[in-house]
């Protein structure tokens, strides 16, 4: 008999990935499927990325890299942070992984002993509590409601710091709620970490050009001094490139805990694919139009969707600010039955249903720490989110 650890007996199984692949196997048996669900834009890889990455090919540039990366992708994301992010780092303060999941599991993995505790911003990303289980960290959920905007709270930050504190996670435009912090909600944050710099920051930034305010994206990290000395800046090239599959993440931060992450690294994947390397730090130095452009075709895809989900009966829902969802309170079909039987009693129910009786996926709250609401991403083909709309609506309008 197979005796599984208590580290993997302890996770749960992805909210995100567990609809997408009901979703794929219904697409599969020929229901036709509206994906709402998928964190991922639609928009191809760059052509002249592409291009770049065959060429790579051709020249037989397929081995194995050190487990630091290719020295021009580090050098690409020294110039991506002092230009984006006015953030000046020398090479060993950078590491790069097999996308930004892995970079973030390598630092919990360089930093946690049993019992250490990681402060989690609710809603959050579903991966991260199990990220740090898999570290033997213990997950420390703050609520952060809809009336905060989804953000943390001086208070809240203040409440949840404890002896066996070591990480605080903040992830700026956030995934599922599309929170953006300002400056001066991030500087408040930073006062109360002043006094203990034991507690590092994890800024997840990867949505950082998914942003729909006329304002500048901030850095936890450009802050001072101080917060730049104690942050791991996490960032990578698949939403804002179109190069989720090319799996390249990236961090920099103090040059102890980089190479920390790098040993990690080098003892599991040795390093990340040469040829997506040589894809990313091309993306990364390259022309930055296309960054521009895609930006500008989200935000009216985001005011398109909010649009469409704001009519349905059952639904409402706010324009984010960042990232690719709308977080819609669905709170008022909670109790009520759908046309194929069953009352719904949680965001869960509404989701099955929906994709069920609707042709429509969309992933549950629960996944992200806070119901009832479910996440739905805008990023997808022009007139699919229209498609989604009547599907629900038609759905919603037998709910009994």
């Amino acid at each position: 008999m197979i005796r599984l650890s208590q580290r993997v007996r302890s996770l749960s199984e992805s909210g995100t990935v567990a609809i997408a692949g009901r979703a794929a196997r219904l697409a599969a048996a020929g229901r036709d499927i509206v994906n709402l669900s998928v964190g991922a834009p639609d928009f191809e890889t760059p052509a002249h990325v592409s291009a770049a990455a065959i060429e790579a090919i051709r020249r037989g540039e397929t081995r194995y890299s050190t487990s630091f990366g290719r020295a021009e992708l580090r050098e690409a994301v020294r110039l991506k942070f002092s230009r984006d992010n006015g953030l000046q780092y020398s090479d060993d303060q950078v590491t790069v992984g097999t996308g930004a999941k892995q970079v973030i599991l390598n630092l919990f993995l360089a930093t946690l002993e049993p019992g250490d505790e990681v402060i989690i911003p609710a809603p959050y990303y579903s991966s991260y509590p199990d990220l740090v289980r898999l570290a033997a960290g213990s997950p420390v959920i703050v609520e952060c409601p809809p009336g905060a905007g989804f953000k943390l709270r001086p208070d809240g930050l203040a409440g949840a710091i404890t002896a066996r504190t070591r990480w605080l996670v903040l992830n700026s435009p956030g995934n599922p709620a599309g929170a953006v912090y300002s400056r001066p909600e991030l500087e408040a944050l930073a006062a109360v970490l002043r006094g203990r710099p034991e507690i590092m920051v994890l800024s997840d930034e990867i949505y950082e050009h998914c942003l729909y305010v006329d304002a500048p994206h901030v850095s936890f990290a450009g802050l001072d001094g101080e917060m730049f000395a104690r942050t791991a800046t996490v960032n990578g090239v698949s939403k804002t490139y179109g190069m989720t599959g090319w799996r390249i993440g990236f961090a920099a931060g103090p040059p102890e805990l980089m190479r920390a992450a790098t040993q990690v690294q080098g003892q599991s994947t040795t390093c990340p694919p040469s040829i997506s390397q040589i894809a990313a730090a091309l993306a990364l130095r390259g022309p930055q139009d296309v960054v521009r452009e895609r930006r500008a075709i989200l935000w009216k895809r985001r005011d398109e969707a909010v649009a469409v989900m704001s009519r349905l009966p059952g639904f409402s829902c706010g324009a984010p600010d960042g990232a690719l969802y709308l977080y819609v309170d669905c709170s008022r079909l909670v109790g009520r039955r759908f046309p194929a039987g069953g009352r719904a009693a949680d965001d869960l129910d509404i989701a099955r249903f929906l994709l069920e009786e609707a042709g429509v996926s969309a992933v549950p709250g629960i996944a992200f720490g806070m119901s009832p609401y479910l996440r739905i991403t805008f990023a997808v083909a022009p007139g699919e989110m229209k498609q989604a709309g009547d599907r629900i609506a038609a759905t919603l309008a037998a709910v009994e």
